[in-house]
């Protein structure tokens, strides 16, 4: 027997709970508290027609993605300061450990006193992500082979070069590391915060009169839609983040770099 493909094992096995999820549903028989796949996507067949669908989309995502973003870029900046310098990272430390402590519900409610519920999801998103972008920075930097930096100070390499060679082929595997969880706390931590706030034309917004109806299937459809859209926006940073990783620095004998 032939083995299976990647893509065929992985088709085969999401084929297998989409069967098991079909026949719990057809087992429980109550459309309120659990509906199945063939319900689901029939659902979403409904809502992408609609064109509050697609404008809910990128409402949700135009400020999921900014706040990713400005806390990428935060957490990018913050991290080499605080590796350049330990006193920052001392200075730094209590608010990174109170960011990940605090529930989010808590910071929910802080930030509808002061956004407002338009842009609620961009600080929330912000929040959940720049502390694990911070520390992984961090830990990225520190963790740079001494003997490359040893050699790039003896043979002068200048800082920018030592920065995007040496430090970035270091840092690669610390960011993608924690954008595979950062990315799906992020939009999780976004939708949730919209589903408490329920901003206009948003996702959050959908789950919640979903809820207050009790379409289940739409609830499901709405949850679908959120992880496609979490997923291929992870795939589409991490291939970049792979193509600014590069190649290191290579450092000749005579002092030459590449």
């Amino acid at each position: 027997m032939k083995k299976l493909s990647g893509w065929s094992k992985k088709a085969t096995i999401i084929l297998f709970w989409l069967i098991i999820w079909q026949a719990f549903s057809a087992f429980i028989k109550n459309k309120i508290f659990l509906v199945g796949p063939i319900e689901t996507l029939q659902a979403l067949s409904v809502l992408v027609v609609s064109r509050d669908f697609w404008g809910a989309i990128w409402f949700s995502f135009a400020r999921i993605s900014l706040g990713f973003f400005l806390a990428f870029f935060a957490g990018l900046i913050t991290g080499a300061l605080a590796y350049w310098k330990p006193l920052i990272d001392e200075f730094l430390a209590p608010p990174i450990h109170f960011m990940k402590s605090i529930p989010v519900a808590s910071f929910v409610i802080l930030a509808l006193i002061w956004t407002g519920s338009e842009n609620l999801s961009v600080f929330i998103s912000f929040l959940v992500v720049y502390p694990m972008i911070h520390v992984n920075t961090l830990a990225g930097l520190q963790s740079t082979d001494p003997k490359l930096l040893e050699m790039a100070r003896v043979f002068q390499v200048p800082i920018w070069r030592r920065a995007m060679s040496i430090y970035r082929v270091s840092l690669y595997p610390y960011l993608a590391s924690a954008m595979k969880t950062a990315l799906g706390m992020g939009f999780k931590s976004g939708i949730a915060a919209e589903v408490i706030g329920v901003p206009t034309g948003s996702i959050g917004e959908g789950l919640y009169m979903s809820k207050i109806y009790l379409s289940t299937a739409e609830l499901f459809a709405w949850t679908l839609v959120i992880i496609l859209v979490s997923v291929a926006f992870e795939k589409v940073f991490l291939l970049v983040l792979r193509k600014a990783a590069g190649k290191g620095v290579v450092i000749h004998d005579d002092g030459k770099t590449e």
